[in-house]
C-alpha cells in the first residue's frame, strides 16, 4: 500500500503549467513545510497535483496556507546536464483540504454579516423557524 498523510504549510505560491496536448492537463507544485512531532524541525515535501487536483491548487492555494492532503509516494530519476543521475521523490496529491479557517490563517477577514467566528448572525427572534431548534 501507498498512501501518504501530510498537513503543513505551503512555502511558496506553487508553480502551475499547463500541457500542450490536445486535452490540456494542469500540473501543480508546491512544497509543503510540515512539522516533526515533538521538535521544532519540519520536512520539506515536494508535492505535485493534476488535473481537477492542479486545477484546485491553482484556484485555492497560496503560500502560508496551511492544508491537509492524502495522495501518494512517487519516485523517479533523470540524468542532469553534466550526465549525472538524480533522484526524485515526490507526493502526488490525490486529495488537498483546508486545514484551518481563514480566521486562524493569515487572512483574518470577516465579511458583513458574519459574526467573529465565521458563522453567519442568526437574526432575533428567528429560532422558532429553524429545523433543529427545540419547542
Amino acid at each position: 500500500m501507498n498512501k501518504v498523510v501530510l498537513m503543513g504549510r505551503l512555502t511558496k505560491d506553487p508553480d502551475v503549467r499547463y500541457t500542450q496536448a490536445q486535452e490540456s492537463l494542469c500540473i501543480a507544485r508546491y512544497t509543503l513545510a510540515v512539522d516533526r512531532r515533538g521538535s521544532k524541525e519540519a520536512d520539506f515535501v515536494n508535492i505535485v497535483a493534476f488535473g481537477k487536483a492542479g486545477e484546485f491548487t491553482e484556484k485555492y492555494l497560496h503560500k502560508g496556507m496551511k492544508i491537509a492532503l492524502s495522495g501518494r509516494i512517487q519516485t523517479g530519476s533523470f540524468t542532469n546536464k553534466d550526465g549525472v543521475k538524480v533522484y526524485t521523490t515526490e507526493v502526488v496529491a490525490e486529495d488537498q483540504e483546508f486545514a484551518e479557517s481563514k480566521k486562524d490563517g493569515a487572512q483574518n477577514t470577516t465579511t458583513q454579516g458574519s459574526s467573529p467566528d465565521g458563522f453567519i448572525d442568526i437574526p432575533e427572534g428567528i429560532e422558532e423557524d429553524l429545523p433543529f431548534s427545540q419547542p
